[in-house]
């Protein structure tokens, strides 16, 4: 009879409290449960009145503005402490950063909180903020022992080793027995002439190299060979002049822009110690879709000494019908703009095809086609197009 009566007192409380216009939803009942402080299991990272006002209500309480702005400062500051501890750095920077916009007026605590919020950068591996934050430190208190070791730690990890070597010194004419300024003292200065070795290092090597480069283009100038630029069509040879000029038209143009081919195929036209241009040369087989690859073909040696090694005993696979024999095959490369054909003789040599003066080497590799004289293929390909011999 109790537990009935007990029952009955609870079906009309409920009843009553469905009533209650700020009671749960049955549904979300959980969720609600979670925005009551006491009841929280994590407390959001940023606080929104709105959003959550009983939280805000206690935040208060703990940074009572009735405070003073010095009083306020230290328990934001003891407050980052604990998350920095925690290593929740992110929050720390936070509390630091509400402790400064206080402007307490108290030059020991401003510094406690700079170089403090400096470490949290630092350690959130962000080391212009935190160099910044040891630099104003710095300036309120010059001989802060934290601010100077956390300036230093900052330039020596942002590679700027002559700073932290300053910091460094600065900081042991006031602590001049401080083991740990002396070995980032060490550190640094260790760093720093590393550094300049490899500097100068990379200078003699960007020197070599530059040389190297004014050697090659000095070559190919020296031999009349035209580098078209693949921004500029036929930038070396102008239209009214080439008939006449020739090779030597535009030279002074000559630049590295059209030695482009390392991107595309991992080679470029060298000088070698004998005083030969060795080239990237691209063979091209339309009639089957394929190409060959000559990485370092020496200005000096003829088209038929590849010929007989790409199409020696073993001719390629996708030569079904076996007829790419090198005296089978006819070389041709071409002047697009004047849309012209110019037969090349295999037992021509390299450099002489590459002083004509309507060859121009493309994207730094020269580039022929191969046909099989003769067969079906190489006169439909010809076909209305003017052929001219070298």
């Amino acid at each position: 009879m109790a537990q009935q009566d007990s029952d009955d007192d609870m079906d009309e409380f409920y009843e009553k409290f469905k009533g209650y216009k700020n009671r749960f939803n049955e549904d979300t009942w959980e969720e609600e449960f979670d925005k009551i402080p006491m009841f929280m299991k994590k407390a959001p990272d940023v606080i929104d009145p709105k959003v959550h006002p009983e939280l805000a209500c206690i935040q208060a309480m703990v940074h009572d503005e009735d405070r003073t702005p010095e009083e306020q400062a230290k328990s934001l500051k003891d407050e980052g402490n604990e998350f920095f501890k925690e290593k929740n750095y992110e929050k720390a920077l936070v509390c630091y950063t509400a402790g400064l916009r206080k402007k307490c007026g108290d030059q020991d605590l401003d510094t406690v909180l700079l170089t403090n919020r400096a470490a949290a950068h630092f350690h959130l591996r962000n080391m212009r903020s935190a160099l910044n934050d040891a630099a104003a430190a710095k300036k309120i208190k010059p001989d802060h022992l934290k601010a100077l070791i956390r300036g230093a730690q900052s330039c020596i990890e942002l590679r700027i080793f002559a700073e932290a070597i300053q910091w460094c010194d600065e900081g042991l004419k006031a602590h001049p027995t401080d083991k740990k300024l002396q070995e980032l003292r060490a550190a640094a200065d260790k760093h720093k002439r590393a550094a300049d070795r490899d500097a100068r290092k990379a200078k003699i090597k960007e020197k070599k190299l530059q040389g190297e480069k004014e050697a090659l283009l000095a070559a190919i100038k020296d031999r009349g060979i035209k580098l078209l630029q693949s921004a500029k069509p036929h930038q070396c040879v102008s239209e009214s002049e080439d008939e006449d000029k020739g090779s030597s038209a535009g030279i002074s143009q000559l630049s590295l822009d059209g030695l482009g081919s390392q991107e595309a195929t991992g080679a470029q036209v060298f000088l070698d110690e004998q005083g030969s241009l060795h080239w990237p040369v691209l063979f091209l087989y339309p009639e089957h879709q394929q190409t060959d690859f000559i990485s370092a073909f020496c200005e000096n040696s003829c088209f038929i000494d590849h010929l007989a090694v790409m199409f020696g005993e073993e001719l390629p696979p996708w030569d079904a019908d076996r007829k790419y024999h090198p005296q089978n095959l006819q070389l041709y490369f071409e002047d697009a703009e004047k849309e012209t054909f110019y037969q090349v003789n295999a037992e021509t040599s390299l450099l002489k095809v590459l002083q004509h003066k309507r060859f121009f080497v493309k994207a730094g590799s020269p580039s022929f086609i191969v046909l099989v004289k003769g067969s079906s293929f190489w006169k439909q390909f010809l076909k209305g197009k003017k052929i001219r011999g070298l």
